[in-house]
């Protein structure tokens, strides 16, 4: 009775051994587009389990980028939707990029001490060289004014503001 017992418990096993390998097999890992992988490094997880649904990669697609813009509070009403403005990424500074505003979210987060708008840009001629997770500064095209405005507004601003508090 216990060889029985024994020789149904290893064929169990060989049946679960079976299984994992047929499923094994199946796994195939596809992308639904060409991209480059941005997050996840498949060599520091060999050896770890891996549950079903969890993520392994990050994938960004090459095309199509969204830049995004951190606009001061104190800035985010001079900036509007389709305005133009131009960008320059730190790994490119010799070029300039032109980008066109898409939308501007409506939360502002703190952020460095800061509220922060995030402002959404594409940019119709993008490069071939962009890639995902490059960093640099945007300027956005508010518009012209004087010199004494541009530098004397904020001060404006405050003013305004601290009278505002103080007033009945």
């Amino acid at each position: 009775v216990k060889v029985r017992v024994i020789r149904e418990q290893i064929n169990q096993a060989d049946a679960e051994i079976e299984l994992v390998n047929q499923q094994l097999a199946s796994i195939n890992l596809t992308a639904p587009f060409d991209g480059v992988v941005i997050e996840g490094d498949l060599s520091q997880m060999l050896g770890s389990p891996v549950e079903r649904g969890e993520t392994l990669f990050k994938i960004a697609p090459l095309e199509g980028y969204r830049i995004i813009l951190k606009v001061d509070e104190r800035e985010i009403s001079y900036v509007e939707e389709g305005q133009a403005g131009s960008l320059t990424l730190a790994s490119l500074s010799k070029r300039n990029l032109p980008l066109k505003v898409e939308r501007i979210t409506s939360v502002a987060k703190a952020e460095d001490g800061a509220n922060i708008f995030r402002v959404e840009a594409s940019l119709p001629d993008a490069p071939a060289v962009l890639r995902p997770g490059m960093e640099g500064i945007g300027k956005i095209d508010a518009g012209r004014e004087r010199l004494v405005w541009i530098w004397t507004r904020e001060m404006v601003d405050w003013f305004r503001l601290w009278l505002w508090s103080w007033w009945p």
